[in-house]
């Protein structure tokens, strides 16, 4: 068969095809189409109209009786609230570290020793002597004249204080005769009258020393 037949034969079945695909369509369109009538026709047959009438309104209700007399509920308890409790919540503590600072030591210079005390003053090599009897200093007109009336005589012991120039410094009541008037005129006297040789020391210097008397007091005779 040439290549022609072979392309007519080709066209030709194809053109076939169309058309039993045309017929198929054209016999599904027909078939669509009349059941849908009959389903539309069979709906409007089973359809019918008729006339809803209104039910009448029912009887009006009776009212209920008047309830019987009867307790009133008590009224609800209102309770209070419960109180509202604050709660305090506290900061927190906030722990500090001290800034330590660093000690410094300064070297300390050493103390200065104290100077050493002055050496104490020679001790005399010979004691402070009177010139003369002490209790000669004294007469009957030295009585003190409250001591004559008042009849007071006694012994007054005292202790002398002598000076380098060798006079009396210093007099001291070691023993008192009763009397005031007496003790005090025989310091006074002794300060006044009485001359020492002064003390000297180790080198032959003169220097301070002491001394001690007794001087008796008697009433005079008249």
């Amino acid at each position: 068969m040439s290549y022609a037949n072979r392309k007519e034969m080709g066209s030709n079945r194809t053109v076939a095809i169309i058309i039993v695909a045309l017929i198929h369509v054209g016999l599904g369109y027909v078939l669509v189409s009349g059941l849908a009538y009959n389903v539309v026709k069979q709906a409007a047959e089973d359809l019918k109209t008729f006339d809803v009438e209104d039910e009448p309104p029912p009887p009006p209700e009776e009212p209920p009786p008047p309830p019987e007399d009867s307790p009133l509920p008590p009224p609800p308890q209102v309770s209070a609230p419960p109180p509202l409790v604050r709660t305090i919540t506290q900061a927190p503590m906030i722990q500090t570290t001290p800034n330590i600072q660093p000690v410094i030591i300064t070297p300390r210079a050493d103390p200065v020793p104290p100077r050493p005390p002055a050496p104490p003053p020679p001790r005399p090599d010979q004691s402070a002597r009177a010139k003369g009897s002490l209790p000669g200093l004294f007469s009957s007109d030295d009585y003190p004249p409250g001591a004559l009336r008042n009849e007071e005589q006694g012994t007054t012991a005292v202790s002398l204080a002598i000076s380098a120039d060798g006079r009396v410094s210093g007099c001291n009541v070691t023993s008192s005769s009763g009397s005031t008037a007496l003790d005090t005129t025989t310091c006074s006297i002794l300060k006044r009258r009485a001359r020492f040789t002064p003390a000297r020391d180790t080198s032959g210097t003169a220097t301070t020393g002491t001394s001690s008397a007794r001087i008796k007091w008697v009433l005079p005779d008249n």
